[in-house]
């Protein structure tokens, strides 16, 4: 078994991304209007958003390259630096790719609890009306609404105190906005080998009234 490095070299692609139209921009960040969509997605507990990614990446990363009922290999962006592979499997496989890898976050009731992260992965427009169930049984098929989401991007590398701060930045900005505050998204859009020009985004989701 390897570490597979494994999309560092990929970013001249145009990547297939959830549909949306903006209803507004202001301030540093955009107010977005999201076409219902199916996501695979699973959960995971921790105290960290990366180890949570690291844990629920290679879960979604099986799934798309063949861990479903159907075998079939599933078009997804990969964001984490590491993707755990044998170096004959990776040379069969071609994974396309699609972005935001999504995060939906549920902070912990105190300082010393665990969050509660579900990372999801877009389903590509040709498997969107019916994408093959997972073998994985914490690993789920999971529809999206139509939802108008507030999202606000950075650049560089980000981990844990990053995504907070901005999150918390943003949450500022819409303070007077009616959204929800029980949870909120981070998205992340690069290869890991990208070190110039990355983009990364919170988002927060409107309520319906």
């Amino acid at each position: 078994m390897y570490f597979v490095k494994a999309i560092g070299q990929s970013f001249g692609y145009m990547l297939e991304k959830p549909p949306y139209t903006v209803v507004e921009s202001k301030d540093g960040y955009e107010e977005r209007k999201y076409a219902a969509a199916k996501w695979v997605s699973t959960t995971a507990q921790d105290m960290s958003q990366e180890n949570a990614v690291n844990t629920s990446f290679r879960k979604l990363f099986t799934y798309i390259t063949g861990g479903n009922e159907l075998g079939e290999q599933i078009s997804s962006y990969i964001q984490l630096r590491n993707v755990c592979a044998s170096g004959s499997d990776l040379k069969r496989t071609k994974v396309d790719m699609t972005a935001p890898v999504a995060t939906r976050i549920v902070p912990g009731a105190g300082p010393n609890c665990e969050s509660t992260f579900t990372v999801s992965f877009y389903i590509p427009p040709k498997h969107q009306e019916s994408p093959p169930a997972p073998k994985d049984n914490s690993v789920f098929i999971e529809s999206f609404p139509e939802m108008t989401i507030y999202a606000s991007g950075f650049g560089g590398f980000a981990d844990d105190t990053k995504w907070i701060a901005h999150a918390r930045e943003l949450s500022e900005k819409i303070k007077d906005k009616n959204f929800h505050q029980e949870f909120y998204f981070t998205a992340g859009y690069d290869a890991p080998f990208k070190l110039f020009n990355r983009l990364n985004e919170v988002w927060f989701v409107k309520k319906d009234s």
